[in-house]
């Protein structure tokens, strides 16, 4: 059994059916057709479906992304992973690029040839069929229980599920697993015109110079050494709505193939630290996420809608002892927010929709007085970067898991009490042990191979 359909389980399935394993594959959202729909649906109308969305259905969160291939990693399962790409649809291009990428448009098409020949090697992608709680006796694996109160016999699951799957998360620590707190990052995602981002690093746009639209990657530490950095640059791209669960904001970066669009954005995060977290609770990180997940809900006027505030204006909130009153509701999707340097005003891409709104009420202190140190320094290594009105939406809360689950050598999951349980191996992101397509993919086909060699 594979849990998650993600880049993680999607690798794990595919090497799995490779050695003749027949996998079964859960995935607790839909399709890829049906998942487009509902996302497209959140998008325009501000209706989330808490089954599929940006986070949960085929292809997982890497999906609706600018599908970057980039990894600080120098695992030697890389080659594999971008030839299956290019065997599944991707551009040659990816194998010997320096910055990887294959849009949100293209990776669609990939992820179902994928699916499509993990099902001819005799595995089986399940949709809509949700992990509930994994049977455990004598410290082995015996069975999976669905949501729906089935149960499927198996000695053998790989945990591929993702960073959002809270629920489940929660689900297992119940069931005594070995959880530790990790450090995370958050933030906001900063969003400039694309031209502006061109000229800064070419002196001049790109299409004059016959390049591509270019992108950047800045990071500085503050006065009291806490990291600020961006992360998950889209050249060309949107700023999306991400949320998964009901009554909470998230916020996250895509671009298609082409990065046609007018915007560049980024995330501009900070780091948590799990002396940040509320609590020594091995998932006092995820309450904290959903603290201000909630709280931008809340500040939106209970909406969908995205907190959005000039970066002159961020600023100038500092100057002020009391905070504003809450956000503007005359804020709408297709008009910029206009600061006080008289420029053309950057017109934010998100979707369905922001509100004017004082960021520090939806993000924690630490985190704005971050960003108010690091804005002028980032702007010294990327000239506009901090421009009266350049826009940030907030929040960005889900660049990682805020928690690992346990796991030893030979990559199974360890109980509560450290004892191994046998045939149980957690897997990338979602189990805190990757940071991107490429190390989840790498990290699920690695489980799988351990999986496989055990039996």
């Amino acid at each position: 059994m594979v849990c998650g359909f993600g880049p993680c389980g999607m690798f794990a399935g595919l090497v799995l059916a490779m050695y003749g394993a027949r996998p079964v594959i859960l995935e607790r959202g839909g399709c890829m057709e049906k998942r487009i729909a509902a996302v497209d649906r959140f998008f325009s109308d501000g209706v989330l479906d808490p089954v599929s969305n940006v986070q949960f259905g085929e292809g997982g969160a890497g999906t609706f992304s600018d599908g970057k291939l980039t990894t600080g990693t120098k695992d030697a399962a890389q080659r594999f992973i971008l030839q299956t790409f290019v065997d599944a649809g991707a551009g040659p291009e990816i194998l010997y690029g320096n910055k990887p990428h294959i849009g949100t448009d293209v990776l669609r098409r990939i992820v179902v040839n994928i699916r499509e020949k993990i099902v001819s090697l005799g595995g089986e992608v399940r949709f809509e069929q949700k992990l509930s709680s994994i049977e455990i006796s004598g410290g082995r694996v015996s069975g999976v229980i669905l949501e729906d109160g089935s149960r499927i016999d198996t000695d053998t699951v790989i945990l591929a599920l993702g960073h959002s799957a809270r629920d489940t998360v929660r689900g297992l620590f119940g069931q005594g697993l070995l959880m530790e707190q990790k450090p995370f990052s958050m933030g906001v995602r900063i969003e400039h015109p694309q031209s502006m981002i061109d000229v800064s690093q070419y002196g001049a746009p790109a299409a004059e110079l016959d390049l591509p639209p270019a992108d950047y990657k800045l990071s500085v530490r503050t006065s009291e050494g806490r990291g600020v950095y961006t992360f998950c640059m889209c050249p060309g791209g949107y700023v999306i709505a991400a949320a998964s669960e009901e009554g909470g904001i998230v916020t996250n970066g895509m671009s298609n193939s082409t990065r046609a669009a007018e915007n560049a954005n980024a995330a501009l995060l900070v780091d948590v630290r799990t002396s940040d977290f509320p609590s020594a609770h091995p998932l006092s990180g995820m309450l904290l996420q959903e603290e201000y997940e909630h709280k931008a809900f809340e500040l939106a006027g209970r909406c969908y809608k995205a907190p959005c505030e000039t970066v002159g204006d961020f600023m100038r909130s500092f100057e002020n002892e009391c905070l504003d009153d809450g956000p503007d509701p005359q804020s709408a999707p297709s008009q910029g927010l206009r600061g006080f340097s008289g420029v053309e005003p950057v017109i934010p891409s998100y979707r369905p929709g922001v509100v004017r709104a004082d960021l520090r009420r939806c993000l924690p202190g630490f985190v704005c007085d971050s960003m108010r140190e690091a804005l002028p320094l980032l702007d010294r290594k990327l000239r506009g970067f901090a421009s009266e009105d350049a826009l940030m939406t907030a929040p960005e809360t889900r660049s990682s898991a805020p928690y690992r689950i346990k796991r030893d050598a030979m990559g199974r999951a360890l109980a509560s009490d450290g004892s191994v349980i046998e045939g149980l191996y957690p897997a990338g992101e979602g189990a805190g042990y990757a940071g991107g397509i490429m190390s989840a993919a790498a990290d699920g086909l690695h489980q799988a191979e351990r999986s496989a060699m055990k039996r």
